[in-house]
């Protein structure tokens, strides 16, 4: 059954990653790029800076900065479990995979760090400060969704390797969220 799992994801990146073209390469590779994301988080910051009195906003930092260790060392975690080649290093399907960036990164892939940062953030400020802002909830999840789109697009992740990055991230996202409102109850009145 895994194997079978396994290969139709196999399957599904090939033809995923198959539609891509030199015309969209650009765009992809900026998505995929970790510092494209600066100038929405800086707005993001902003937002929040504007609707937060200085302690919480200070809480908040610290702990979307907790928030980013967690989703990101539980998915290098990940990869260091599960031992999972990356489609550009899997030998099975070597030179069918459209590697678009300089590059594959470490060798196994299993979950993406980018798609479980990405839905973890978004998740995180969704379920505190979405009620009423469903702009912000789709703006943020739209930003999860192409970053992690794009990891397939270039080549080194496979779609089960997004998918679950992404769900493992807002698990990640809805916890530390929790526990950001029960220290927000405690120390700020």
């Amino acid at each position: 059954m895994l194997d079978s799992l396994l290969h139709l994801d196999q399957e599904l990146f090939l033809y995923l990653n198959g539609l891509g073209s030199e015309v969209w390469d650009p765009f992809w590779l900026l998505v995929s790029n970790k510092w494209s994301s600066i100038p929405l988080y800086l707005l993001l910051f902003i937002f929040l800076y504007r609707i937060c009195d200085r302690r919480e906003f200070i809480m908040l930092l610290l702990t979307i900065a907790v928030l980013i260790t967690c989703t990101d060392q539980v998915s290098n975690l990940a990869k260091n479990s599960f031992d999972r080649l990356r489609p550009c290093y899997e030998p099975a399907i070597a030179g069918m995979v459209r590697l678009v960036k300089d590059g594959c990164g470490y060798h196994y892939g299993y979950f993406s760090a980018h798609s479980a940062n990405s839905f973890g953030l978004a998740f995180f400020i969704s379920y505190l400060f979405g009620r009423g802002r469903g702009m912000l909830v789709i703006l943020l999840f739209l930003w999860a969704c192409l970053v992690s789109f794009s990891r397939i697009y270039v080549g080194v992740h496979y779609p089960l390797d997004v998918l679950s990055g992404a769900a493992a991230g807002s698990l990640i996202g809805w916890g530390i969220a929790r526990f950001f409102l029960f220290v927000k109850k405690k120390l700020i009145p």
